[in-house]
């Protein structure tokens, strides 16, 4: 399965509800977001948990420090014992994380670019800008590149024969490297293009009489994207294409969009401390969970200014930390109403059972007073 061409289709099929597709992403954020939530519960009652049991754990720790494998087993007994599983804090992460790839990889493949790239929403003026990028005009017949280049095709390509109609969405087989450069780069020079003939996923009959194809090719330092036509020579497929020179710019509503990332994955982590305050601030776990809520968002943060990162995919990380922050206000209020509620039982269970201990007592005592 195709997940990037299932994700683009979702987004399509979401821009024509929502009516742009920035609002399609912020929808998709929010779908995702709420399917997770019962694992989002789970990591929340984990981590209530791991605060309740943090005294006894480390009290486990302490009497076993010169025994390593001895302190292993017996606190892998203790989560056991107590039901708790040390790496359900991390299951929604993990989850996240190959939803984000399957975005990324979306917003940034050639097809999303030539349909949508170019749309706004709000402040952003493109879904598919980065930070810094030498991004040209797509789909104005010519690229804009510097003194390097590099090129890579569609996942499909329409294909023109000799005594035979047309084909469409021909398969290009490993659209990433099909592309090579014939000669030099020249900026303001037509560049030349190729590509082998059974790139396409043709029978040899086909590839006979194939004499031209129409098929996208997208700069892959700067995501600009044009249709080109190749035109068969031998057992090559070949292209020229007019180039201008690239400018490189700084793209500031990409740069507010990190700077809202930083602040909605702050105050997440500071919601998600302040919901599960240690009973001892000393505790190393305690600081260390301190250290990551400050570091990791700056650590994240400096990431995105050299990892390139399309518009379209922070606005799905922004999003995705807004909702989280009310999630967690949220259900942090549904665990304490069910912590109340246990309590209740218990303090119930306890009544009856202190009720039935003085029934029993004041039996025992009417016999005695009988038998006197």
């Amino acid at each position: 399965m195709d997940f990037v061409a299932l994700t683009i289709e979702i987004l399509d099929k979401l821009a024509d509800i929502a009516g742009s597709y920035g609002m399609a992403i912020v929808i998709f954020t929010v779908i995702m977001r709420a399917c997770l939530w019962p694992v989002s519960v789970s990591q929340q009652r984990s981590m209530k948990n791991m605060q309740n049991l943090a005294p006894k754990l480390k009290m486990i720790q302490e009497k076993y420090k010169s025994n390593p494998q001895l302190m292993q087993q017996k606190m892998m007994e203790f989560y056991k014992t107590n039901n708790f599983n040390p790496t359900a804090g991390c299951l929604p992460m993990l989850i996240q994380i190959p939803i984000f790839i399957m975005l990324y990889s979306a917003l940034m493949s050639p097809s999303f670019i030539q349909s949508a790239g170019n749309t706004h929403f709000l402040f952003i003026n493109r879904l598919d800008s980065t930070l810094r990028s030498t991004a040209g005009v797509s789909l104005d017949g010519k690229f804009s590149i510097g003194n390097t280049a590099q090129f890579s095709a569609g996942k499909t390509a329409k294909v023109y024969f000799e005594d035979s109609d047309p084909i469409e969405n021909v398969k290009i087989k490993k659209s990433q490297k099909a592309i090579e450069i014939q000669g030099d780069i020249e900026p303001n020079s037509p560049i030349d293009l190729k590509m082998a003939l059974d790139n396409l996923n043709l029978t040899f009959a086909q590839l006979n009489k194939v004499t031209k194809a129409q098929l996208s090719v997208m700069n892959i330092l700067t995501k600009e994207t044009e249709n080109i036509e190749f035109i068969r020579q031998g057992d090559i497929l070949a292209a020229t294409v007019e180039t201008t020179p690239s400018q490189n710019s700084l793209h500031f509503d990409v740069v507010v969009l990190i700077a809202l990332f930083g602040i909605t994955i702050w105050l997440s982590q500071k919601v998600m401390m302040a919901a599960n305050k240690p009973k001892d601030e000393n505790d190393p776990q305690a600081q260390i969970q301190k250290k990551m809520a400050t570091f990791m968002p700056i650590m994240i943060l400096m990431t995105f200014i050299f990892i390139p990162i399309p518009a379209g995919a922070l606005l799905y990380l922004v999003t995705s930390n807004t909702f989280q922050i009310f999630q967690t206000v949220i259900i942090n209020k549904q665990l304490e109403l069910e912590d109340k509620h246990n309590q209740k039982v218990q303090q119930q269970k306890q009544d009856v059972q202190n009720n039935l201990i003085d029934a029993k007592v004041i039996d025992a005592k009417v016999v005695e007073d009988k038998k006197e």
